[in-house]
């Protein structure tokens, strides 16, 4: 990962301050996951616990303005780069949809026994944060290919941005008697984490901030400048009350000023310290993938939580986490490996491997 630089060109190497960011979201998203599902009762009431839940909120949305940001960062200024990616960009999409829905097969013996049901579907087509980063990637290249134009794509990314969040309570309504499969990607489907509506709002929230904060230099620049933004959202909420509902445009907005003020951050962090997290950011998809079926289990094979339950205490817990990150690390880290010697031609993405977390607020 390099310094900070000048303005960054369709090959270029990656942004400094997404993989830290991104980083930062792994290292909280494994030690969440691991203490949510191995954590004593007892223990969770503790305050300093309860407030860990609370700050673990910004996971997801992180994962999401992060993956936003990044696919309109990489076009950099290079003319017809946005057509010129989107093979690439939708071979992304896909592979992050299959992942997610991957993850979230019940197994043939619970297929078979629920029969061709609503509950099968929702077993099924449960729709996470794998699919809704694919889902939102997907548009999101649609839309730049569609608007060449720097104006016009400014009003596109950010009636996104705003649009998704204030539709979703309409739309859930609208959607009562839709298919399964569908209700799911909406979000008014029984057991849907991450729907469409309104979490791709965090993606098309951080796109709209990387085109409108293009012309900065990553580092102090855009540190300031994504603080400032931060901070007059975060002020915005003093004014709008935040309702926690599912639905809830000003949630978004909450979030949305929470993740700018991280990246802002980051950004403004020394080297050294964002290239600590870095290595997890460049992994953190594949993190998710290997570390869920290990903690939740997978179809008909138990995970940690089965097997172990909500009773370790804090030592225990966090000692589990942080074998856990290591191991997926580790194993991540040889994939890629190999992935390079099998092909040492094909150059590495610029910043698309993205991921997200279970967390809601």
């Amino acid at each position: 990962m390099n310094g900070f630089g000048p303005a960054l060109s369709f090959r270029q190497t990656r942004h400094p301050a997404l993989d830290g960011a991104r980083g930062l979201a792994v290292l909280a998203m494994v030690m969440g996951h691991t203490l949510d599902a191995l954590l004593a009762p007892a223990l969770r009431d503790h305050p300093w616990v309860q407030q860990y839940w609370k700050l673990r909120g910004i996971t997801a949305p992180l994962f999401l303005l992060v993956s936003g940001w990044a696919v309109v960062m990489a076009l950099g200024t290079k003319p017809g780069a946005a057509k010129d990616s989107f093979g690439r960009r939708f071979r992304r999409a896909l592979l992050l949809l299959f992942l997610g829905y991957l993850l979230h097969w019940p197994g043939w013996g619970a297929v078979r026994d629920l029969g061709f049901s609503d509950a099968m579907l929702g077993k099924v087509f449960q729709f996470d944060a794998l699919q809704c980063i694919g889902a939102s990637l997907l548009l999101g290249a649609v839309a730049l290919v569609l608007t060449p134009h720097q104006g016009a794509r400014a009003l596109l990314l950010s009636g996104l941005a705003v649009g998704i969040p204030l539709a979703s309570a309409v739309l859930w309504q609208a959607g009562a008697h839709l298919p399964v499969p569908v209700q799911q990607f909406i979000g008014n489907g029984e057991g849907s984490r991450f729907p469409f509506f309104p979490w791709a709002g965090f993606f098309f929230a951080g796109a709209f901030a990387a085109h409108g904060l293009h012309l900065l230099k990553p580092g102090p620049a855009q540190g300031f400048a994504l603080l400032a933004l931060g901070g007059a959202l975060l002020g915005v909420t003093h004014w709008v009350p935040v309702e926690w509902t599912p639905t809830s445009p000003t949630m978004v907005m909450y979030r949305v000023a929470q993740g700018l003020l991280v990246l802002g951050a980051v950004n403004l962090l020394p080297r050294r310290l964002s290239g600590a997290l870095a290595p997890l950011g460049r992994l953190s998809l594949w993190i998710y993938v290997l570390h869920l079926p290990v903690v939740y289990g997978w179809a008909d094979i138990a995970g940690l939580s089965q097997r172990i339950g909500p009773r370790l205490g804090m030592a225990a817990a966090l000692g589990v986490s942080v074998a856990l990150l290591a191991g997926c690390y580790l194993i991540a880290r040889f994939g890629r490996w190999v992935r390079e010697q099998a092909r040492p031609w094909r150059s590495g993405s610029t910043t698309l491997d993205v991921s997200s977390a279970r967390m809601g607020p």
